[in-house]
């Protein structure tokens, strides 16, 4: 039996191929690399829920599980703004080379070319070391809290990444999607790059005060 023909797509846009034409396979390429993080972390978030809700404590385990949503967007929010958007010197040591080498390119690319597929997403090799640290210590507590909590958390890491997947290559007409969509772009404009992080919630960047100015927000928030 003959194997499919692997996919190539191009990496940078080629100017005399046409712009939708470019996005779409830009599309294919980020979908495709959502495909393994979205499988690995779904069944484990799945599992986990399966045998937490077998217990007596179902309720413990919803609210444990939301706990864990909640987190995500915290994170998320801290990781955008402090890591993806900071700048690290280049020097000697094995951390700063990796800080400069790894951390800096991994998102101001995407914000020079917002459309490209290698960019708009995470892989599953990214924060696979940290959750085979993090599901282990969980399971020192009992299933309904801890582990149900990481669960919440990597569900949403995925349901984020396919957002954003979304904010950049779908066209929906739904007013909330549409607003969230404006949001994120002004954020990748230049006056709006410095503020702006959350891409699920705009909560904490009213926490923070990194909302864009009220006169932007209100022009935003039109459909």
């Amino acid at each position: 039996m003959s194997q499919p023909a692997p996919i190539s797509l191009p990496l940078q846009r080629d100017p005399e191929v046409p712009f939708q034409t470019y996005k779409r396979s830009q599309a294919a390429l980020a979908r495709h690399r959502l495909y393994p993080l979205t499988v690995f972390y779904t069944l484990y978030a799945i599992l986990v829920l399966t045998i937490a809700l077998s217990t007596t404590h179902i309720w413990a385990a919803a609210a444990f599980f939301s706990a864990g949503c909640a987190t995500w967007t915290f994170v998320e929010y801290l990781f955008h703004r402090y890591v993806l958007h900071g700048r690290f010197r280049p020097g000697k040591g094995v951390v700063r080379r990796f800080l400069h080498e790894r951390l800096d390119p991994l998102h101001w690319d995407h914000h020079k070319r917002p459309f490209d597929g290698t960019h708009i997403s995470g892989e599953l090799k990214d924060i696979l070391p940290l959750f085979f640290v993090a599901a282990p210590l969980s399971f020192l507590f009992p299933v309904y809290t801890a582990p149900v909590v990481l669960a919440g958390v990597v569900q949403s890491y995925v349901s984020e990444e396919w957002l954003h997947y979304a904010l950049h290559f779908s066209n929906s007409r739904f007013p909330l999607f549409r607003r969230m969509k404006k949001y994120h772009l002004y954020h990748h404009s230049p006056r709006g790059i410095d503020k702006g992080y959350g891409i699920t919630t705009r909560f904490w960047d009213g926490v923070f005060d990194t909302r864009f100015p009220e006169a932007v927000r209100r022009s935003l928030s039109k459909n």
